[in-house]
């Protein structure tokens, strides 16, 4: 699989995202065995949070990684209210505890909080100094928040993009591609109406794939863009992976940018 520089590490263009498992103990060894094929598959990158399911999704990964820690690059959040000096070193040490390992190679600010940036980089970076963490990042910042942050050791900024979420290449994306890696969270929209679109059905005909494949690749057309969908059935782990290999022609996107227009002005920062 292509791969791109993160937090000075070779890591896939795909990784594996987990928003939403570790909510239902009955999904528990579906969810463990999607991420451990993605591992195989070639996606070895992990993200997840303490947010998602409460530490339930993290706890899912430290299964999934059990025997494979040093195969992967796990990425985790904190919430913001507990990005202070004292609330990081704890919040990060329960993570720990339920990935089951002594390290996370890159912990992220989930969004901004109450707390001064000034304040949360101090302690992400006794947390590097500790060996606790390889490098940190934020998700959900705008430029002007990473304008702000001002910060070299940023290694990364999560946000939403997808085909139907396009605002952040009015002036994010631009930036981002001088500065650092973009994480790209829900790339295929959460499935639902875009997968039924007649013109990524058109597309995906064409290639030979399907819908969220072209979605996938649309957004990795994109230079210096990681994409973390997230998957539980294996037919769809294994699609999620092979998008890496899809290569849309200029007329796909130019009929994409029809239906789904490119912004022409300034957004608000999307989120879900």
């Amino acid at each position: 699989m292509r791969t791109i520089e993160l937090a000075g590490v070779s890591v896939p263009v795909i990784g594996q995202g987990t928003w939403r498992m570790g909510e239902d103990p009955l999904q528990r060894r579906a969810e463990v065995g999607a991420l451990q094929l993605g591992i195989d598959e070639g996606m070895t990158l992990i993200d997840t949070a303490e947010m998602y399911a409460e530490g339930g999704a993290e706890e899912v990964v430290g299964e999934a990684i059990r025997g494979r820690r040093d195969q992967v690059i796990v990425v985790s959040k904190v919430y913001p209210h507990n990005a202070s000096r004292k609330g990081i070193p704890r919040a990060c040490d329960a993570s720990l505890t339920r990935l089951g390992t002594d390290y996370i190679d890159l912990y992220l600010l989930h969004w901004r909080g109450q707390y001064p940036l000034e304040e949360t980089v101090e302690a992400f970076e006794r947390l590097r100094e500790a060996g606790k963490i390889g490098r940190w990042g934020v998700s959900n910042f705008d430029v002007a928040d990473l304008q702000e942050l001002a910060s070299p050791e940023c290694a990364t900024n999560q946000v939403l993009y997808n085909i139907e979420e396009r605002g952040i290449e009015f002036d994010l994306l631009p930036w981002q591609q001088r500065h650092l890696p973009l994480m790209a969270y829900c790339p295929i929209a959460q499935g639902g109406g875009l997968l039924s679109s007649p013109t990524l059905e058109q597309i995906a005909h064409r290639h030979e794939v399907t819908p969220a494949q072209v979605s996938l690749a649309w957004v990795l057309r994109q230079e210096g863009v990681i994409a973390i969908p997230k998957a539980v059935q294996p037919e769809h782990v294994r699609l999620n992976a092979a998008a890496a290999n899809v290569v849309l022609e200029e007329h796909d996107l130019d009929a994409i940018d029809r239906v789904f227009g490119a912004p022409k002005r300034k957004h608000p920062l999307a989120m879900v």
